[in-house]
């Protein structure tokens, strides 16, 4: 499933700007770009780092609330891949927006096969009975639950790094900034980090920000069924981080994105870690995926792929090490057919 819709989401964009221009004064639409996006810098430090078992603990104590949760679905629940004890690494993975831990059910055991710790941990009004309970997700809620997800997974093991999907590589990027003190690796896959500019022009993404994110007008939902609301709150973040970037313990950073994503603004996918990367002294590693794969915004979404999909798992894990990364099979068929 799409972040945001793939050909009707512009159309849906306009008519939400349309019908919120025909109830604002010409004077209010202006202020609208001279409203200040930036609000006080969520704190990301935890007040007490916590060891193994503690860690374990909130981990387990989460797992338990939500199996007890008739309002989550079993297979939406939060994750925990352990090894019994403390790992060299620990990797914490973030879900995109609308999905739940069980995107990462294949790529959580791959890093659990080299020996990694793993939390995965399901975000605020996701994976519930409700499918529309998402819709009133809020960034500060976001923000709250990603500082948290990385408090466990620091507990987990020594190098800690953070891989996130769509909105779920938002919060990840944030992290990486406010956190730096802690997150080491970081692999982004498909950032939404803005929109398709064939989908919400450049001018468009503002005022919807402001209208929607702070829910001045009443949500809009699109003909795919995403929260203009909620969508915006991942916008929100985006565009609260650190600007200029800032310098950390980063050593790798790395973007897979795929040429048919519809979704995502694809400059700024490589743009916003080619930023934090420079900060930090080191390459950002960009993958841009085959076409001959057919992914499109999920760039998870691997069942139908069959040899490929565990190629690109294997591929994910080398982009987050900092490794040279192997060529999907379906690749290489291609490129020696060509």
């Amino acid at each position: 499933m799409d972040l945001i819709g793939d050909h009707q989401t512009f159309f849906d964009y306009c008519v939400a700007l349309v019908g919120a221009g025909l109830t604002l004064l010409v004077s209010a639409v202006v202020a609208l770009y001279l409203w200040p996006l930036r609000r006080r810098e969520p704190r990301g430090a935890p007040a007490q780092p916590l060891d193994f078992a503690a860690a374990t603990r909130v981990a387990d104590t989460i797992m338990a609330a939500e199996a007890a949760d008739p309002q989550v679905r079993p297979e939406s629940r939060s994750r925990l891949l352990s090894h019994g004890s403390r790992t060299g690494r620990v990797v914490l993975l973030l879900h995109g927006y609308t999905h739940a831990p069980d995107q990462y059910d294949e790529l959580a055991e791959e890093f659990f096969a080299r020996g990694y710790n793993v939390w995965v941990p399901r975000s605020p009004h996701h994976g519930t009975v409700d499918r529309r309970a998402h819709h009133q997700v809020e960034a500060g809620e976001l923000t709250a639950y990603a500082a948290q997800a990385l408090t466990v997974a620091a507990g987990l093991g020594d190098e800690v790094g953070v891989v996130g999907i769509s909105g779920g590589a938002v919060l990840a990027a944030w992290l990486a900034q406010v956190r730096g003190d802690v997150v080491r690796r970081l692999l982004l896959l498909s950032p939404f980090f803005g929109p398709d500019p064939r989908q919400a022009p450049a001018f468009a993404v503002k005022p919807l920000i402001v209208l929607y994110g702070r829910r001045i007008l009443p949500d809009r939902v699109t003909s795919r069924g995403y929260s203009l609301s909620a969508v915006t709150q991942y916008l929100t973040i985006a565009r609260s981080l650190p600007d200029p970037p800032r310098r950390t313990g980063l050593l790798t950073a790395a973007v897979a994105i795929s040429p048919l994503d519809g979704v995502v603004d694809r400059r700024a996918a490589v743009r916003v870690p080619a930023r934090i990367a420079e900060a930090n002294g080191i390459p950002l590693g960009v993958c841009e995926l085959p076409e001959s794969l057919g992914l499109r915004h999920d760039v998870l979404d691997l069942a139908a792929l069959g040899a490929d999909g565990s190629d690109l798992h294997r591929l994910y894990v080398a982009l987050y090490e900092g490794d040279p990364a192997p060529t999907p099979r379906r690749a290489q068929t291609t490129s020696a057919g060509e």
